[in-house]
């Protein structure tokens, strides 16, 4: 079994990496691999709505949203990180997941479905909160069962360093490894015990504007 983090920071090593890599070794620990994928630094387009992907299965633009689609079928469970930027996800991985999840969504590329998902938000101060609510939202969008930890799933600190010295929010971080690992191992059990995965049905979009 295999968990994917996204580094959603401008910042390849800072303080959402720091995050990250404390919820990778909690995960290694539990027997589940684990690989990073930075989102880049490079200005990231938001969805156009352009519905090229219905066809293609992944995006019009060509950059890290392809790379991570590529791989992504390839992975049990994802962990998205974070920094807050003006109370909020970055504006990076905003695009970054509006376009992931509508290119998939549209392209029936069923990648996502009810695999484990969490939101790791870094912060200096404030917003975190905010930012959950907003990162949440885009699993419970693609049928994504959402994993907790013991707190809200956030660290303080204006580097990797004050990061480190966050030691509640590094002990979440752990605890938030080990329930994603405890979920893997239990999903795992249970495909193996023949039990089938939910019934889908199409979509039903309902229009009250007349």
């Amino acid at each position: 079994m295999k968990v994917l983090l996204v580094n959603g920071s401008p910042h390849k090593d800072g303080c959402t990496y720091t995050a990250l890599c404390e919820v990778s070794e909690a995960l290694n620990e539990q027997g589940i691999d684990t690989d990073i994928f930075w989102i880049g630094k490079k200005p990231l387009s938001g969805c156009i709505a352009c519905k090229s992907c219905m066809k293609n299965n992944k995006c019009v633009f060509h950059d890290s949203v392809n790379e991570f689609l590529e791989i992504a079928g390839d992975y049990e469970g994802f962990v998205f990180g974070t920094p807050v930027h003006w109370g909020g996800a970055s504006g990076g991985i905003t695009s970054f997941l509006d376009r992931v999840f509508y290119a998939d969504l549209n392209g029936g590329g069923n990648r996502f479905l009810l695999k484990p998902a969490a939101a790791v938000m870094s912060a200096r101060r404030a917003g975190t909160t905010a930012t959950w609510d907003q990162m949440n939202k885009y699993f419970g969008l693609m049928q994504m069962p959402i994993i907790t930890s013991r707190y809200w799933n956030m660290v303080h600190g204006a580097n990797p360093e004050q990061i480190k010295q966050d030691l509640e929010g590094m002990q979440v971080m752990r605890v938030l490894g080990n329930n994603m690992a405890f979920f893997l191992h239990c999903k795992n059990v249970a495909m193996k015990m023949g039990i089938s995965m939910p019934k889908q049905e199409p979509m039903v979009f309902t229009n009250f504007i007349r």
